[in-house]
């Protein structure tokens, strides 16, 4: 059976990696986009990832293009953007499909995951977000619109860590 910790990634610089390398951590990742009306929640992913890291958490970025051309730039200009912009650190994996017949086979296994109105299925736009245990199982799916501070998802991602 595969796992999510199974699944080949490339990240943002060009490398081969996995979610496996990330064992034992808490997850959240989210497909994030350079030019879209959400792309300020890089600031709140950062302040998660800063927050939370010493204790488990590792926020992971997976730029897409698919809503709106929202992500039209290359690897160099996004890591370029986030770092400059936002002062991201948390780790960027390659520019994927997460919906549609080229949807990254990360994302095949993340959409299998219902939102908080048991929901499945495809990704709604930029900035949707998935929380995954320490066993690699996706414990919560959080629509675009959440903040990555609300109290909500703060409780969530404690409770994910305590456990």
């Amino acid at each position: 059976m595969t796992t999510l910790y199974d699944i080949p990634l490339r990240t943002l610089k060009g490398g081969y990696t996995s979610l496996g390398k990330y064992r034992g951590r808490v997850l959240l990742v989210v497909n994030v986009a350079s030019q879209c009306g959400l792309t300020p929640q890089y600031t709140g992913l950062e302040r998660l990832q800063t927050k939370y890291a010493d204790q488990g958490l590792t926020v992971i970025g997976v730029p897409c293009n698919q809503f709106g051309g929202q992500e039209p730039g290359s690897a160099e200009e996004i890591a370029a953007f986030c770092s400059a912009t936002y002062g991201v650190t948390f780790p960027m994996l390659e520019k994927s499909d997460v919906n549609g017949p080229g949807r990254h086979p990360l994302y095949t296994e993340l959409t299998k995951a219902v939102d908080a109105d048991g929901t499945a299925g495809d990704v709604q736009w930029n900035f949707e977000k998935f929380l995954i245990d320490k066993d690699g199982l996706v414990v919560l799916r959080i629509r675009p619109r959440a903040e990555p501070e609300s109290p909500e998802v703060i409780a969530a991602i404690e409770g994910v860590l305590a456990s």
